[in-house]
């Protein structure tokens, strides 16, 4: 349990109560009073205090010796701050806990001693962060301790830590998956292994002489500092490769782990570096805080999420942006391919919006019409990808991390902003042309097909219908805006999709494993195995990613309406074939400000559509390659100054000057495809 210290009492109270006399109390209350103390007075205070009541002040020393005495504090730099599970959900699950109920700690160690007397790590950290440097060595020098850096115990200990690092990080890092990550390694000899070599051979000189000391010309120091970064070299090169390989969670993790082990590593051979006088109470000092900082980190939830997700986002925006690349049109020829493609969309969509409808009327349970309509969904989604057709929406979440791939390859310069606008305009001109594709044929083909179905069965089957159609296109009378952003969300989640699928494929080399796959190659061929895994390799992500956006958007109304909550999806080409539906349910027969409000909701559902998927998937894009959000504004800017000369560009496919160079980014925005391992 955490010792309680009483707000009320000043130091000179807890000084003159606990240290008045010879204290051989090992208790930690006196020592968390007295911090908690300070906190709430000027150190100069304290020093003044100390200084003239000797007799408390060497109580006081005493008293610390006591505390200190005999409790190591090596697991204060082995696991505080140091991710302790392989993997990122047991890590966060373990985390959680420890907040919720810490854990039962060994009693004589400094790691007990600091979670039982700071009661706020961070705020305390940096309450003490804030007292001046002469006033935290005169403390020091008071208590006898500015020197305790060169104690053979606390060398002791510190060598221990790093060869307890370096076991466990070697073990890691000799794992096949780890090691196949870095094959520019394979020729070389292995660093951790020499890394630990050079540690034990340290341990073993402390043991011969405990009064070893290391200055920075020290040949040890040199050679264990050398070895050190190339571990981080390895593991920078292993992410690196990330982009070619693929990589799964637990190896991300494994990798952020060594990262972490090899870098207390050197942190700590750098405390034992004594070149000056002076180096020794600063080593000492920070020894001290590095303690106080690991400790206050230890179980930091949004540390974790970031370092473990930003590699997987880079890599998940990584194979989209491979995909989204495609999407941006440049000349009038890709131009009006754009609009082709959107049109045979819209086409597939105009029918399934009738189809749809038609499964609205058979009776079932809400999950039964959730089934329908997710089956539906899907299979018309998956079909316009297979035919090569596009759907305009479909677009932002592939083209945001092509677009942040660019811009994060470039120098912050006026000119780069600049080229990165003309991009941004070639980029929103194939949107607006894919919806206009999609819109000019969706609405008839659905207008078609409805007419025709009331020719062949004589009955407008649009009728009962129409009403609800056409006031889900009413944003003052349904929720038509939120339910296009609930769509838009769906589209970033299916980008996300077809980034994991990519990466892991990549990853666990499917594609290869297919071409080499001997029942493969026996029953059907070699030719037919290879030829399955390039279909397999261009198409499985944009089949399952397609697939599950249908299931979204299918599952969703039913499920909000099982479960009392008004729950929906307004897609654009969705929203303009139920347009056309509810003009022919009512005969054409509405009100002019019935249509113009319809007709308009139509785009504003579109825009929502963009802006909410191509928002998500820039942010996660931005997120993963650490960009810096103060050069937004920037380029904002840059592109509303580029708007405002040449707003044509924005919606034709207009010549530009920077066309070569823009179609040079993207090329090379599109990352490397895998290699042998």
């Amino acid at each position: 349990m955490r010792l309680l210290s009483s707000s009320t009492k000043n130091f000179e109270s807890v000084l003159k109560k606990y240290f008045s006399f010879k204290n051989e109390t090992s208790s930690l209350e006196p020592l968390a009073e007295f911090l908690e103390a300070i906190k709430r007075t000027d150190f100069k205070n304290v020093l003044d205090f100390l200084k003239s009541n000797p007799a408390s002040a060497n109580h006081f020393r005493h008293y610390i010796y006591t505390v200190f005495a005999e409790r190591p504090f090596n697991l204060s730099l082995t696991e505080a701050n140091i991710l302790s599970e392989n993997a990122f959900f047991p890590e966060l699950k373990k985390r959680i806990l420890n907040k919720i109920l810490p854990p039962v700690e060994n009693e004589n160690t400094v790691w007990y001693l600091i979670d039982n007397v700071s009661f706020r790590p961070k705020k305390d950290l940096e309450c003490l962060h804030n007292i001046p440097e002469n006033e935290i060595d005169e403390f020091l020098n008071i208590l006898g301790i500015s020197g305790f850096i060169e104690r053979p115990n606390v060398k002791s200990e510190l060598i221990f830590s790093m060869n307890i690092l370096s076991w466990r990080v070697t073990g890691m890092a000799l794992e096949v998956d780890v090691v196949r990550m870095a094959p520019e390694y394979r020729n070389f000899d292995n660093p951790f292994l020499a890394l630990q070599n050079e540690l034990e051979a340290l341990a073993e000189d402390f043991k011969i002489n405990p009064e070893i000391q290391l200055h920075s010309k020290d040949s040890r120091y040199k050679q264990i500092k050398i070895y050190a970064e190339q571990c981080q070299d390895f593991v920078n090169i292993a992410f690196k490769n990330s982009s070619k390989y693929g990589i799964s969670g637990k190896i991300n993790q494994s990798l952020l782990k060594i990262r972490q082990q090899t870098q207390r590593i050197s942190e700590i051979v750098n405390l034992l570096i004594i070149d000056q006088p002076e180096d020794v109470i600063i080593k000492s000092k920070q020894l001290m805080f590095n303690i106080l900082s690991y400790k206050s980190h230890k179980n930091n939830i949004s540390d974790l999420i970031n370092d473990s997700t930003r590699l997987i986002s880079h890599l998940i925006t990584n194979h989209t942006a491979e995909t989204g690349s495609h999407y941006i049109t440049s000349s009038r020829k890709q131009y009006m391919k754009m609009f082709y493609k959107a049109s045979g969309g819209g086409i597939i969509v105009g029918a399934l919006c009738i189809l749809k409808m038609l499964y609205g009327f058979m009776p079932g349970s809400d999950f039964f019409h959730a089934f329908l309509y997710s089956l539906n969904y899907a299979m018309g989604f998956v079909m316009i990808y297979l035919m090569g057709f596009t759907l305009a929406t479909k677009q932002p979440a592939m083209t945001a991390a092509t677009m942040t791939k660019v811009l994060s390859e470039q120098e912050s310069t006026k000119t780069n902003y600049f080229e990165f606008a003309d991009l941004v305009s070639k980029l929103f001109r194939s949107q607006f042309i894919a919806f206009v594709g999609n819109v000019l044929l969706s609405f008839p083909i659905a207008l078609l097909i409805i007419y025709g179905l009331d020719v062949f069965f004589s009955q407008n089957l649009a009728v009962e219908k129409s009403d609800r159609l056409l006031k889900d296109l009413n944003p003052f009378e349904s929720k038509a805006i939120l339910h296009a952003c609930i769509a838009g969300f769906y589209l970033f989640i299916s980008g996300i999709i077809s980034g994991n699928i990519g990466n892991n494929s990549v990853f666990y080399q499917i594609p290869d494993r297919i071409a080499k796959n001997l029942p493969i190659k026996r029953m059907f061929g070699a030719r037919f195995a290879k030829s399955l895994s390039k279909y397999y390799a261009k198409n499985w992500a944009g089949i399952v990613s397609n697939f599950w956006f249908g299931v979204f958007l299918g599952a969703t109304a039913p499920i909000g309406l099982f479960f009392g909550l008004d729950l929906d999806i307004r897609h654009i080409t969705f929203a303009a074939g139920n347009f056309a539906i509810g003009l022919y349910g009512k005969d054409f027969s509405v009100e002019s400000s019935v249509f113009w409000i319809s007709l308009i909701t139509v785009f504003v559902i579109g825009f929502f559509n963009f802006l909410v998927s191509f928002s998500l998937s820039m942010f996660l894009a931005f997120r993963s390659r650490k960009m810096n959000f103060g050069e937004v504004r920037e380029i904002y800017r840059a592109i509303f100054r580029y708007f405002l000369r040449n707003p044509l560009k924005f919606f034709l496919p207009l010549q530009s000057s920077f066309d070569l160079k823009s179609n040079k980014l993207v090329q090379n925005s599109i990352p490397t495809k895998s290699e042998r391992r």
